[in-house]
Formats: structure tokens, sequence, C-alpha cells
């Protein structure tokens, strides 16, 4: 696995593999036993200019190749994916620290995405409009946007940088990635590599390694991209839109969320309780659409919380390659850090600990805490990690405050015996997605995903990669002659 890491431990630029010309390195570990998996040089500013400007080059040709040969490369992309699945779960578990259920979770959302971009090359359609012109053909064109710029995070990277990738790459777009630099492999020169044995013509696909204190504004202020697809914080994601805004580039952000899920007092509670559990704790509550708030009906808050408090102990945290761990480290120490301080914080605001978990280096266990004051500001972010909020609420309409008390609108789910309650209870919450009777954390190929308030603008998935992908072009014919008044 070592010599894996290290021989993709480099930028990827113009169809060649090579080191980065700055003057320090990022150094890829594993976040469950510190182990260096590789040292990679970073791209400056010069480097990201030469991977937008081969994207730019190549693209044209790319654009003008028929359909089917780009639905090829893609299908072969695919057929990569599956043959290196165990290389890339290897790779998943030992950059990430993702747990082999994660990886597993990972892989098959990311096969079904590429499996869907197969089909997405092939799915532009043009259209003639009426005129009132005599003579007149107005033929509107989908063509692609030219070059994208996708910027990707670091919990699920391969995934991610491939759900932007793949359906850019299939409308006939150059793409330039920069990976999280906590996961510059599995999210950058691992799917570099697989596109490049897929086929895929060289310079088209480029991956810059770097950091902003090295280049930046520079890989959005470039003037080659016309789109920025980013995923990642709020806070990030502002400064993405505002930049994209000022230079009138489109922007697609998948930001954070504070997602809750509600139990109302006619719920399967069991099935309820694993659930939340699982919509919390998935990849150490890593994820942007998991339940940070359990919100439960007071008439069963006493049965689901000493369910969920059972099945939370139950959770083996440990080593991630140990195929019966459930919670492993988080991604760096920074995030073990700020999550412990959640909790300082939480107690010292007065919330009660039913579980408390230790921290050993990166590796944070579950806690759960209630009683948390109503106006506390915990409640209302985004919180990454294996920690739970349980808030008790007197009927419905309490409930819907709760959950919409919040600037976020990614995710949410509600369990109820009655299906129309439930979705009537869907519709006023201020989400870009909820659920009825499931959990907080779903992503399909085909179904618009993305958020609302400062949970990101535009949705990706399905006819929704053509509109963040590709734009509109009019052009009209006219057979006879017009008219002119001078």
């Amino acid at each position: 696995m070592s010599s894996y890491f290290t021989d993709l431990a480099q930028q990827y630029i113009d169809g060649e593999w090579r080191p980065g010309t700055g003057s320090w390195d990022i150094i890829d570990f594993n976040p469950y036993d510190d182990e260096k998996l590789a040292s990679i040089t970073i791209a400056t500013v010069d480097e990201v200019d030469e991977a937008y400007r081969a994207a730019a080059r190549v693209q044209k040709q790319w654009a003008a190749t028929n359909p089917y040969a780009r639905r090829a490369v893609l299908e072969k992309a695919l057929e990569l994916v599956e043959e290196r699945e165990d290389e890339i779960t290897e790779a998943i578990i030992a950059e990430l620290g993702g747990t082999r259920l994660k990886a597993a979770f990972e892989l098959h959302l990311a096969k079904e995405f590429l499996r869907e971009s197969v089909h997405l090359a092939l799915r532009p359609e043009g259209r003639i409009i009426p005129s009132p012109v005599d003579g007149k053909e107005n033929r509107v064109y989908r063509v692609p946007v030219g070059v994208v710029g996708v910027i990707s995070p670091f919990n699920f990277p391969f995934l991610l940088s491939l759900k932007s990738v793949a359906p850019a790459l299939a409308l006939g777009n150059g793409v330039v990635l920069k990976p999280h630099q906590n996961t510059p492999i599995v999210g950058g020169t691992l799917i570099a590599k697989i596109f490049e044995d897929a086929g895929l013509p060289g310079g088209l696909l480029n991956v810059v390694i770097t950091d902003i204190a090295e280049i930046g504004d520079a890989f959005l202020e470039h003037p080659v991209p016309k789109v920025i697809s980013f995923t990642g914080s709020d806070a990030v994601g502002r400064h993405v839109a505002t930049v994209c805004a000022r230079l009138f580039k489109r922007s697609i952000l998948e930001l954070g969320g504070n997602s809750a899920l509600v139990v109302l007092d006619d719920a399967d509670v069991d099935y309820a309780v694993d659930a939340a559990v699982f919509s919390r704790y998935v990849h150490q509550g890593q994820v942007c659409m998991a339940a940070n708030r359990v919100l439960v009906d007071r008439s069963v808050a006493d049965e689901f919380t000493e369910k969920f408090v059972t099945k939370v102990k139950s959770l083996k945290a440990g080593d991630p390659r140990d195929p019966g761990t459930v919670i492993g480290p988080v991604i760096n120490s920074q995030q073990a850090d700020s999550l412990a301080g959640v909790v300082e914080q939480a107690l010292a605001e007065g919330a009660t600990a039913l579980v408390r978990g230790a921290r050993t280096d990166n590796l944070v266990e579950p806690s759960v805490l209630t009683g948390l004051p109503a106006d506390s500001a915990l409640l209302r972010q985004e919180v990454f990690g294996p920690v739970a909020f349980l808030v008790p609420f007197d009927g419905e309409e309490e409930a819907v405050r709760l959950v919409n008390d919040t600037p976020y609108g990614l995710s949410g789910a509600v369990h109820t015996g009655d299906i129309e309650r439930g979705v009537n209870f869907a519709k006023q919450i201020d989400t870009g997605m909820f659920h009825v009777n499931d959990g907080t954390v779903h992503d399909e190929p085909i179904v618009p995903f993305g958020g609302e308030k400062n949970s990101g603008n535009g949705r990706l998935n399905g006819e929704a990669m053509l509109d963040a992908f590709t734009t509109m072009k009019w052009i009209s014919v006219q057979h006879g002659r017009s008219g002119f008044p001078f």
C-alpha cells in the first residue's frame, strides 16, 4: 500500500506525472496510526495555470468527439474501478481512516454515479423553437461550458470528486481537480490514474495538489474555468461564491448541514433508533447530511433515549482495518480538538452526557448529550463528528420550529406511523432534501442533490448535471429575408 501511495504522490498536469515546484511538501498521513503515506511537493500558481491551459486546449477537440466515444471512456473507467475495488478500499481506509463498511458504502455510490455518467454523455438534446419572424428557425443547442474547476472535501473524496469530474467529462468539458490536502490520493490522483488508464486524452483532466497558502485564490480567479464545483464548509463556500460572482463564473456549492432526525409520537421506536444511530455516526459523523440533532416527542423520549444510548455504547471504535470497527478516527488532530471543545462547551452550558466518549489521538469515541439550553449555538451549527444532541419536544408544531431553527438546510428525516403525516411534516422544513421513515444520509444518481440556506446553491445528479456543466446557445437561421426599419 505504501508504494501505491508513493506512485500516485505527484501532480498530474497536461497528461504528465510530475512533482510540484513549490517550496514545501504536503505530508499525507494515516489518521489512525499517523503513518506517513506520502510526501507531495505542492503545485504553484504557474502549475495551476498550466493545468487550466491544458484543459482548455484539449477540451475543444473532446467536445467535438462523438458522444458515443466519450461514453466508451466512462464505461472503461467504471470497469477499472470495479477491477481495482480492493486497492481503492485499502486506500480509503489508510488515507481517510474510513472503516471497511464506509469504504464499501462510498465505492457503491461511486460506481452508481459513474454508471449514470456513462448515460449522461448522450443526454444533451437540442431544441427548435418557433419564431414570430417569418422564415426564421430558432435552434437551441446545449453545449459544454468549457473547463470546470472542482474542489473536493476529505470525507467522501473518491465519491465527491467523481461526482463532478465524471459528469463534466461526459458532457464534453475539461476539468482541473483540486482535492483536499488531507486526501490528495483518494480524492485526486487515484481518479486521474483511472481515467488515464481508461484512455481519456492527456491534458483533459488535471489534478493539482496544493494549498491556498501557496496559490491564494488563483484556482478560482483563473480566466479559463467557467464553472467552479465546490464541496466543503459554508465558510469557504461563501468565499468561493463571492469570488465567482465577482468574475461572472457559475458556482455549484454543496456545503455543510445541521440535519435533524425527528421521532414523532407514533413512530416505530426501535427502527427510529437504528436510523438515528446510523445517521449520526456513519463515518464518525463526518458527513454533511449527518443527523447532528435527534428530536424526540416527549411521549416516547424515555424509551427512545434508553435504546439509543444502549446502541451507541455497543458501537466498536478502533482500527478501521478491523471489519468489526464502526467508529474509526476523525481526519486529523484539529478535528479531534474541535470535537473535544464541543463536548466541553455543551457541558459548561448545562448539558448532560449520557455517553461521553474517550479520545485517543484522532480516535474520538461517540458521545450523546442532552439538556442543552434552547439558545445554545451548538444546536444551530454543524458538528462534524460523533457527537449527538438529543432534544425532546412537545408536538409537531414545536418540532417543525426546532428543525428550522438553524442557518442550514441540507437534509433531515422524520419517523412516524403515518406516511402522509410524515410527508406533510417534510413539506414544512426548509431543506433541499428530507426523508420519511429513513435516515438523513442519502444520495442517488438521478435525484437532485443540494441544500437551501447556508447549505449551498445549485443541484447535482441526474438532469441537474446538465444545468451544472452545460450551457444553452441560441443560433437562429433566416431562411428568407428579414425586413429592417432603416
